[in-house]
């Protein structure tokens, strides 16, 4: 990580899926929360085509304030209705986590600190186009798999 990194207030990771994604295959994003964190955003991103938005398989969005992770899908330019149903919220100001994105045949499994806490349907089909992780916000990242 360059100095510049640290004084920037939002942690910014962008990595390469090597190949893209595909079923059975695991992510995992590990970090620590800031102590005053707003938001965080995780993002399956496939490459820009030509000079349009690209698409995005999943972006979840975690607010703080609204003990919310919301998950949508971008496809050719325009965003999906986004869901948000939890049983719980994983993550507190100050604490580490291990989020795990798990692709299965079907959907997303998203898992925090071991704990299943959403799935995602696949609404892009060509998951192997999926080849870019995005890691944004208020955490200090310690290993990105």
């Amino acid at each position: 990580m360059a100095e510049n990194d640290k004084i920037k207030n939002e942690e910014m990771y962008v990595g390469e899926i090597k190949g893209g994604l595909k079923p059975s295959m695991r992510l995992i994003v590990m970090g620590i929360v800031k102590q005053q964190p707003k938001s965080m955003v995780v993002s399956l991103v496939c490459p820009p085509q030509d000079d349009t938005e690209s698409d995005v398989g999943l972006q979840l969005t975690v607010s703080f304030q609204d003990r919310a992770v919301l998950r949508n899908a971008r496809l050719a330019g325009q965003w999906g209705v986004s869901e948000n149903a939890l049983s719980y919220f994983p993550f507190a100001a100050g604490e580490p986590f291990k989020m795990e994105i798990v692709c299965e045949h079907q959907q997303f499994r998203i898992l925090v600190d071991g704990q299943p806490l959403c799935g995602f349907a696949h609404r892009l089909t060509q998951l192997a186009s999926l080849t870019t992780l995005h890691v944004c916000g208020d955490l200090q990242l310690t290993k990105v798999a």
